[in-house]
């Protein structure tokens, strides 16, 4: 597995800048938050409205605008504009990925406490 592809040598040698380790830290930090993480999980599912983001998330339209706002920003999520409706889409697939390898992570996880539960005396 790479961590930045073109980065990834240089973060296993302890080489990236401040600036750069800034950049990545920014970009988890917008992932940090639980209703940002209900947004992209529900886009997952394909492209919705922000009537149907809001209806899905339970976030009111100006929450909701706020963060999809800022997941544009970052490139995470695109808005395509259709009459009076916005449709949002996940923009960058790395973040699917992301999610997916902290997924698996906490499935282990579970999996050892549970293991350890059940070999307790």
């Amino acid at each position: 597995m790479q961590f930045c592809s073109p980065f990834s040598e240089m973060l296993m040698a302890g080489q990236l800048s401040p600036v750069v380790l800034d950049l990545i830290a920014g970009r988890f930090r917008v992932l940090a938050e639980p209703a940002r993480l209900r947004i992209l999980n529900e886009l997952t599912r394909g492209e919705r409205t922000v009537t149907e983001l809001a209806e899905a998330t339970g976030l009111n339209q100006a929450n909701l605008s706020k963060h999809l706002r800022l997941l544009r920003t970052t490139g995470f999520v695109d808005r395509r504009k259709e009459g009076l409706y916005a449709h949002y889409t996940i923009a960058d697939p790395t973040v699917e990925a992301l999610c997916e390898i902290m997924c698996t992570r906490l499935e282990e996880e579970a999996e050892e406490q549970v293991a350890l539960l059940s070999s307790s005396p």
